[in-house]
C-alpha cells in the first residue's frame, strides 16, 4: 500500500491519536453525572469509573516499549486504533458498573499506547526546526478531542441514554484513525534500525522538503546513533541517562499532581458544587474547551521560540496563582453568585495556563529527551508514570472534595505548583533547538565529564 508523505497528512493523522486520547479522558467528565444516577454510584465507585481508563493506560504505556522497537511506530498506531474502537463501543453498551469499568480498562490500553507512541513518532518524523511545534500538534489534538467531548456531552445530556452515546462516539474516531494510519510512513529512525536505509532516506526527503544537505546530516546522525545496541532497564537507570530520566519522570508526575486532569475530569462537578445547574455546568465546560484549543495553538507558535523550562515555570506560576484566587473566593464567599462566576473565570485561567505550558511541553520533553537505544523504554516508563499519577489524583480527588472541601483542595494543588517550579528550575534539562541526536550527544558528554571528575578525585 502506497504511503502518503505529505507533511500535513503525516502530522495530522500521526497526531489524531491525541484527539481520541483527549475525547476519551474528557467524555467521562460529563457522562459520570448521569452514570452515577442510573447505576446509583457512591464517590468511590465514581472514582473508579473515571480512573479505570488510567489502569489500562498504564498497561498500554508499559507494553509500548517492547512493541515500539520490535514492530515499529506505524503498526503500533494501527493496533491502538483497533483497541480504541472495541473499548469505546463496549463502554457505550455496558449494562452495569463492573462491566463499564472493565471496558474502560481496555479503552485505556489504547490511550496508553498512543501517549507513549505518538510524541516519539512525531519527533522522529519532524525536522529539527519544527520539533516543538509538530510534537505540540499531539496536544492540540488532545484539546480538540476534549472540546468535542464537551460539546457532545452537552448535546446528549437531554437523553436518558445520553452517556452511552458520549462514551461510544469515540468508536467512530477510532475507525478514522485506523484507515488514516494505513497510509502513514514508518519512522526513519526505525527504518534505519532495521536496515532499510533507502526507505528512511525517502521519508526524510519528503519531511525535509527535499533538502539534500539536511537529509544527509539527519541520516548520518541517525545511522551513528542506531549503531548502539538496544538498551534495557540497566541503561535507562544508568548515570549517563539520569538527567533525562529525572526530566522525563519529573514532567510526567508534576503534570498530574498539580491537579490538571482532576479539573478536566471533574469540571462539571466543580461547577455544580459552586452553584451552577447541570446544563449550565456542561455549557461552561464547552467554553473551557474552546479556551484550551485556542491557547494550545498559541503554545504551538511559542514552542520553538521559548525555552521549555521557562514555559513550565511560567505555567506553574499562573496555575498556582489561579488556584489561590479560587481558594480565597471559596473560603470567604462560597455560595454567592459572585463566587460562582469568579471561580469559573479562575478555573478557566488555570486551565489556560496548563494548556499553554505543562500540557504540551510534558509530551514534547518525554518524546525528545531519551537516547535512541532506550527511547521506547524511556517514553513508555514516563507515560506509564504519568497515568499512574493521574489515576492516584483522580481516585483521591472525590474524597478530597468530600473531606477537605473544594477550597482546601485547590490550596493543596497551589502548594504543589510551587514545588513543581523549584524542581523544574533546578533539575530539568533544556532541549529547545536541538536535534534528538544532539540531545543524546549532550548526555554522553555530561556523563563523560562526570566520569573523568570521579576518576581524577580517586
Amino acid at each position: 500500500m502506497k504511503k502518503v508523505t505529505n507533511n500535513g497528512f503525516i502530522y495530522t493523522f500521526g497526531a489524531l491519536g491525541g484527539l481520541l486520547f483527549g475525547y476519551d479522558i474528557a467524555s467521562v467528565s460529563g457522562a459520570i453525572l448521569f452514570i452515577s444516577k442510573q447505576f446509583h454510584l457512591g464517590p468511590w465507585q465514581e472514582g473508579w469509573v473515571v480512573s479505570s481508563v488510567l489502569i489500562g493506560a498504564i498497561i498500554g504505556a508499559l507494553a509500548t516499549s517492547k512493541f515500539l522497537d520490535t514492530y515499529g511506530r506505524r503498526k503500533l498506531l494501527i493496533w491502538a486504533s483497533v483497541i480504541f474502537f472495541f473499548g469505546a463501543l463496549t463502554s457505550g453498551f455496558a449494562p452495569e458498573f463492573w462491566i463499564l469499568v472493565s471496558t474502560r480498562v481496555v479503552l485505556g490500553i489504547g490511550v496508553g499506547i498512543t501517549s507513549a507512541l505518538i510524541p516519539a513518532y512525531l519527533h522522529e518524523l519532524a525536522p529539527k526546526s519544527m520539533h516543538g511545534a509538530v510534537a505540540t500538534m499531539f496536544q492540540l489534538m488532545v484539546m480538540i478531542g476534549i472540546l468535542l467531548a464537551y460539546i457532545l456531552n452537552y448535546s446528549f445530556a437531554h437523553m436518558y441514554t445520553g452517556w452511552r452515546w458520549m462514551l461510544g462516539f469515540a468508536a467512530l474516531l477510532a475507525a478514522i484513525l485506523f484507515f488514516g494510519a494505513l497510509f502513514l510512513p514508518e519512522s526513519p529512525r526505525f527504518l534505519v534500525k532495521i536496515g532499510k536505509i533507502d526507505e528512511a532516506r525517502d521519508v526524510l526527503m519528503d519531511t525535509n522538503k527535499h533538502d539534500d544537505k539536511a537529509v544527509k546530516v539527519a541520516l548520518d546522525e541517525i545511522e551513528e546513533t542506531a549503531k548502539q545496541p538496544v538498551g534495557g532497564w540497566k541503561e535507562l537507570f544508568g548515570k549517563g541517562v539520569r538527567p533525562a530520566l529525572i526530566t522525563g519522570l519529573g514532567v510526567a508526575i508534576f503534570q498530574q499532581v498539580i491537579g490538571s486532569n482532576s479539573v478536566i475530569f471533574y469540571a462539571p462537578t466543580i461547577f455544580t458544587d459552586v452553584g451552577w445547574g447541570v446544563i449550565a455546568a456542561l455549557l461552561a465546560h464547552i467554553g473551557i474547551g474552546v479556551v484550551n484549543v485556542l491557547v494550545t495553538i498559541v503554545a504551538m507558535m511559542l514552542m520553538d521560540k521559548v525555552d521549555r523550562k521557562k514555559m513550565l515555570e511560567f505555567g506553574a506560576t499562573g496555575m498556582g496563582l489561579s488556584l489561590v484566587v479560587m481558594y480565597t473566593i471559596l473560603k470567604f464567599d462560597n455560595g454567592s453568585q459572585a463566587a460562582a462566576y469568579v471561580s469559573a473565570i479562575a478555573l478557566t485561567v488555570y486551565i489556560a495556563f496548563y494548556a499553554t505550558t505543562w500540557a504540551p511541553v510534558t509530551w514534547v520533553l518525554i518524546g525528545e529527551v531519551f537516547p535512541l537505544n532506550i527511547r521506547g523504554l524511556g517514553t513508555s516508563l514516563c507515560s506509564a508514570t504519568n497515568w499512574l499519577a493521574d489515576m492516584v489524583v483522580s481516585l483521591t480527588f472525590p474524597m478530597m472534595l468530600s473531606s477537605w472541601g473544594l477550597d482546601n483542595s485547590f490550596l493543596f494543588y497551589a502548594v504543589l505548583c510551587g514545588v513543581a517550579i523549584w524542581v523544574c528550575h533546578s533539575k530539568f534539562l533544556e532541549t529547545r533547538g536541538k536535534s534528538l541526536e544532539e540531545i543524546e550527544l549532550d548526555l554522553h558528554k555530561a556523563a563523560g565529564v562526570k566520569e573523568a571528575e570521579n576518576t581524577s578525585s580517586n
